[in-house]
């Protein structure tokens, strides 16, 4: 969302008003040389402390198959399914998308942590794909971000470099 000049210069004087932060996610999926490879599901979410979901950000499956039998599959991803999958309906408006081929891939979600309290919080990346693998990278970080936020992980089979940007 772009803001006018005008209003720009008014929010730090408005109470209650703050300025979004975006969060960015960026994720590697590596080509595997198999026989029989298949574009990964993945699960993109912010996790609290205490393990529970804080925010789904994305959901990536191939949901333009017909009488939508991708949904059938998200339950390999097995984490997210049993925190949140189960209980949502799908698709998800905001969060639903297509998979995405190997390569390194990047996704903003504008205010995603504005409404989260302060504390500490892991963005959580799974990644499952049909006659293959399943995996999952925690990227810890802390609430406030005091200025820009980074901080990464790396998977070893089916995600590459994760990576998360606050600012």
């Amino acid at each position: 969302m772009k803001l006018s000049h005008s209003l720009a210069l008014t929010l730090p004087f408005v109470s209650g008003w703050a300025v979004a932060a975006d969060l960015s996610v960026k994720f590697e999926l590596p080509q595997l040389q198999v026989a029989e490879y298949h574009k990964p599901y993945v699960a993109i979410w912010i996790e609290k402390g205490d393990g529970a979901i804080a925010a789904n950000l994305a959901l990536l499956y191939d949901v333009k198959k017909k009488d939508n039998a991708g949904e059938k599959w998200v339950k390999d991803l097995r984490t997210w399914w049993r925190k949140a999958g189960r209980d949502l309906t799908l698709p998800i408006d905001g969060v639903s998308g297509a998979t995405r081929a190997a390569g390194s891939h990047s996704m903003k979600f504008a205010g995603a942590t504005d409404k989260l309290p302060a504390g500490d919080y892991k963005l959580v990346v799974e990644a499952a794909r049909e006659a293959g693998g399943r995996e999952l990278v925690r990227v810890p970080f802390t609430l406030p971000a005091k200025g820009k936020l980074a901080a990464s992980a790396s998977g070893k089979e089916e995600l590459g470099a994760v990576a998360i940007a606050i600012q």
